[in-house]
């Protein structure tokens, strides 16, 4: 199970200065965030001042806005106003300026490229009684709330199975310094992302708001 910290993510100006970035994930994995070499990306971005966006030519992007209550998005020439928690899609080539009538907010941004991915953004009520799953090709980023994180039944190989034995067999020399169990439940801090796996299903349970990113592969 993977849990990507937003805490510990590198924060990244703007490639025209207007903003700065946390990227969550990408593929391939760029040197920079902000290089253009990756066919998708899922960030977060704090937008504290008006301004131009930048351009990605031959990519689609999904916006959200997280936090704050309004970005007033013009998409060549045309106004939206993006309240929170509703994405919105637009081309990545358009000129695209946004201003902040409310004050400062943060988004989450997936970009990807069209013709070989699309990227979906959801935004659900987490429950304390019934787990949320997190798949293979999705990532779960807690918005709002408290919650926490465990794998769900593991398909364990032979050779999984093995490892576990040989680890089994000095565990009483190692207890003071093993490691939680892998189903364990983990807190979630605000903006932790959780990777989806078919294997092992990731499920949350908790109060708040979750955004979940889907990235389809497009197939012809």
């Amino acid at each position: 199970m993977e849990i990507i910290r937003f805490a510990e993510l590198r924060s990244e100006p703007w490639r025209n200065g207007g903003g700065v970035t946390r990227e969550l994930a990408s593929h391939p994995k760029a040197a920079s965030s902000q290089d253009g070499a990756w066919d998708w990306r899922v960030s977060i971005a704090d937008v504290s001042k008006a301004g131009d966006f930048s351009a990605f030519p031959g990519m689609e992007r999904v916006l959200t806005v997280i936090d704050g209550e309004l970005l007033l998005l013009t998409v060549d020439g045309a106004e939206h106003p993006l309240e929170k928690y509703r994405p919105f899609r637009f081309s990545g080539e358009a000129a695209a300026h946004g201003a902040l009538p409310t004050g400062d907010i943060r988004d989450l941004n997936v970009i990807t490229r069209t013709g070989s991915f699309k990227g979906f953004t959801s935004i659900i009520e987490l429950s304390k009684k019934r787990a949320h799953p997190v798949f293979e090709g999705q990532l779960a980023v807690l918005l709002q709330g408290q919650a926490t994180v465990s794998a769900g039944n593991l398909s364990v190989s032979a050779e999984a199975a093995g490892t576990a034995a040989a680890a089994e067999a000095d565990a009483d020399a190692d207890a003071d310094d093993a490691a939680p169990s892998p189903t364990e439940p983990e807190a979630l801090n605000r903006y932790d992302a959780v990777v989806g796996s078919d294997t092992g299903t990731p499920e949350i349970l908790g109060r708040g708001f979750l955004a979940v990113v889907s990235i389809d592969r497009v197939t012809a």
